[in-house]
């Protein structure tokens, strides 16, 4: 790859930063993965916060150019590589449905399962940028009953986004398991990029505790 188009993934174990690895590895391009210790709080030091102020993961540099934000990582990589089909061109007409699941994600499924998660009261359904929860899983799930991706056949980094944020949320009681996201799950989940990705997380998790430990111990 050419030093304009290398790619850096800051990155950590079992967070958000799985989906994006995991689209790299879906895309088929190398890339260097530059892993950062969040049991040792290293996402809040200044030489990452200097990538992104927030200390949130994943970023990816491609050459020159810094993204922050999930939707806005899967949209320009998948862009960046048309030739791997993850991505319907702009003048596709199912760019509108892709992008509108690529940012429902971050604008309504997240702050709608958190504010249940923390026992908030939403506001009413003009006030909330999802409406109400019900609704939103309820759309959520027609959509899958029909599937088998968000696209119909086609499968796009939008399911790679859902994929595994149905698997995280699901796993931990956030978002029951209705029977059309089970039968999703399965399948993003036997992809080889995610169980390639998977397994090395798993390996990555005990080190990093154990890091964690060991400074602890020598404080």
């Amino acid at each position: 790859m050419s030093k304009d188009r290398q790619i850096t993934l800051f990155y950590s174990p079992q967070t958000r930063a799985t989906g994006a690895r995991v689209l790299l590895e879906e895309l088929k391009v190398p890339y260097d993965l530059h892993v950062l210790n969040m049991k040792t709080n290293e996402q809040r030091q200044p030489a990452y916060l200097a990538i992104n102020p927030l200390g949130k993961v994943p970023a990816v540099r491609v050459g020159e150019t810094l993204v922050t934000e999930q939707g806005a990582i899967y949209l320009y990589l998948a862009d960046l590589f048309p030739e791997a089909g993850l991505a319907p061109a702009l003048t596709d007409p199912d760019r509108g449905a892709y992008l509108r699941w690529l940012f429902i994600y971050g604008s309504c499924f997240e702050p709608a399962v958190v504010d249940r998660f923390m026992k908030r009261e939403p506001g009413s359904m003009n006030e909330t940028p999802y409406a109400s929860y019900e609704s939103l899983i309820d759309m959520l799930e027609e959509a899958l009953k029909t599937g088998p991706y968000l696209l119909g056949e086609r499968f796009t980094a939008a399911d790679v986004l859902w994929g595994i944020a149905l698997r995280w949320t699901t796993m931990f009681g956030l978002v029951e398991a209705r029977p059309a996201f089970q039968a999703y799950m399965e399948r993003i989940g036997s992809r080889a990029s995610i169980q390639k990705v998977s397994a090395e997380d798993a390996a990555m998790v005990p080190e990093h505790e154990a890091e964690a430990q060991r400074l602890k111990a020598a404080s």
